[in-house]
């Protein structure tokens, strides 16, 4: 494999932003390559060099005429599929397997809460040790959530919305997004959401995913098996203490002053930023890589963000120029010119066939989840990176470097590409399959709906599957079943005659 080809298959792992970063360095580097917009402004008549049947093109450029795509609800997907085949040809990434490293994340915005101003020294509220020493840990906090997450639940909506819930959290550890919020986005329940969130605040560090400054505390004292009625009621009053209001206190609590005292210094000790522990200098602020947005026939439209992709020319003028001067000097020399304008225009045509990829790799995405961006996450379908691939006829590992660390802003939110492949459970007619968390959810929905006097068992709700088409064991029914939480059909009936006593 040519360095050149190595480079180009790079390129499709990349993030705008990293693909800016990376273009910035051969910008400086290669004489032949400029800024598109630094060209048009001295000369616009300058010659391009030019690789299509169009004299009119800017070739190179990293965001022309590739920049964007309309699903329509008339359009066929190999209608789409024909219009980007005939601009570029896939085949020289056919099975290649080549790994880059991971680019490290540009710094961001730190969200902070006022804990630090707490340690108030009035009416002997004193302790001189400082809150939120912590050692930092090289991996990003995100990163290790989501590890948790995967350890956590293999259950694919619980993953879903996991993972945008982690997307959610700051370097400090907070979410400040309500589960209200996030429900409504993804087309979730809230109960949902609230459980998984709840899931995601069992994680390490101890606090992480509080949405206030008091949750945070709970959390950690929750953890510490010290969160007894009196300990939450001092929580409860934690602005009493940044006061530095110790008789006040001591009536919230009700305890003596020993105790209160004990409590300052236990609090004291938590720490209010849990995430900084966690690489907060290394999380980057999420801009999507590509739009995608309804359009008014009923479809969608896709678009790569014009704003974070670089716009680069390959000056052919100054080339020729170079060349001619160079023609009595060194073989060395001219070697060097022509190794320079191959890789400028190597670099011009790899940043347009790596927005054209992204384009239809992510069309192709929108087109099987398309239920999921109209009615939410209970219509997710199931997907994985070779259906895809089968479908635009590219090798599986060109999907998986292209939706690799991609995100893309749609009308229910910011998602990594990746979000949206799922498991699958088949159908009875074999035909289409049906999304596991599809199932979940049809399994709640009945437990939620039985009589008291007719509980369902697992038998039962296979019966009833299988009547609605769904081919599924009733081992699987069980262990779907626990994962959401929900109590054997015995449990459920005992506690029903419970009530009714």
């Amino acid at each position: 494999m040519t360095p050149q080809l190595q480079q180009a298959i790079k390129l499709l792992q990349l993030s705008n932003l990293e693909l800016s970063e990376f273009v910035e360095q051969q910008l400086e580097e290669n004489p032949f390559l400029e800024r598109a917009a630094e060209q048009d402004d001295r000369n616009p008549e300058r010659a391009r060099t030019d690789n299509s049947a169009n004299p009119g093109d800017q070739v190179g450029d990293g965001a022309t005429e590739t920049t964007a795509m309309d699903l329509s609800k008339s359009e066929s997907m190999a209608e789409a599929q024909d219009a980007f085949d005939s601009a570029y040809d896939d085949g020289d990434y056919r099975d290649k397997k080549v790994t880059s490293a991971e680019s490290d994340a540009a710094a961001g915005d730190y969200k902070t809460n006022d804990w630090a101003g707490l340690g108030s020294k009035r009416n002997g509220l004193d302790d001189d040790r400082e809150i939120g020493d912590t050692h930092t840990s090289d991996i990003s906090l995100r990163d290790h959530l989501t590890e948790q997450l995967q350890v956590a639940s293999k259950d694919p909506k619980t993953l879903f919305i996991g993972s945008y819930i982690i997307d959610l959290i700051d370097d400090a550890g907070y979410l400040h997004e309500s589960t209200d919020a996030i429900a409504n986005r993804l087309g979730a329940d809230n109960s949902d959401v609230e459980g998984v969130l709840n899931i995601v605040q069992t994680f390490d560090p101890s606090g992480v995913g509080a949405r206030n400054l008091k949750e945070c505390m709970r959390l950690q004292l929750q953890e510490n098996d010290r969160l007894d009625p009196t300990m939450e009621a001092f929580v409860e009053n934690l602005e009493l203490l940044a006061k530095g209001d110790l008789k006040g206190l001591i009536k919230a609590t009700k305890a003596d002053e020993e105790d209160v005292r004990d409590m300052i210094a236990e609090v004291r000790a938590l720490n209010p930023k849990p995430g900084y522990a966690y690489g907060a200098e290394h999380v980057q602020v999420v801009n999507p890589d590509v739009y995608i947005r309804q359009a008014p026939d009923g479809g969608w439209k896709i678009e790569l963000n014009n704003d974070t992709l670089p716009k680069i020319l390959v000056n052919q003028q100054y080339y020729t120029e170079v060349s001619k001067a160079k023609g009595k000097e060194k073989d060395e020399d001219t070697a060097y010119v022509q190794e320079q304008f191959a890789n400028a225009s190597w670099l011009a045509k790899s940043l347009d066939q790596r927005a054209r990829t992204i384009l239809k790799v992510t069309g192709e995405i929108v087109r099987q989840q398309d239920a999921f961006l109209a009615y939410g996450i209970k219509h997710l379908r199931p997907l994985n990176l070779k259906a895809v691939a089968e479908e635009i006829e590219m090798h599986e590992s060109t999907v998986s470097r292209v939706t690799a660390n991609k995100y893309v802003s749609t009308p229910r939110g910011l998602f990594e590409l990746k979000y949206f492949f799922t498991a699958s459970i088949s159908s009875i007619a074999g035909d289409e399959a049906y999304s596991a968390e599809a199932i979940r959810h049809r399994i709640r929905e009945l437990i939620d709906a039985e009589e008291p006097k007719a509980i369902l068992s697992d038998d039962k709700i296979v019966e009833i599957l299988k009547s609605e088409g769904v081919d599924i064991a009733r081992r699987t029914v069980a262990k779907y079943r626990e994962t959401l939480g929900i109590e054997s059909s015995v449990q459920r009936r005992r506690a029903a005659l419970r009530k009714a006593i």
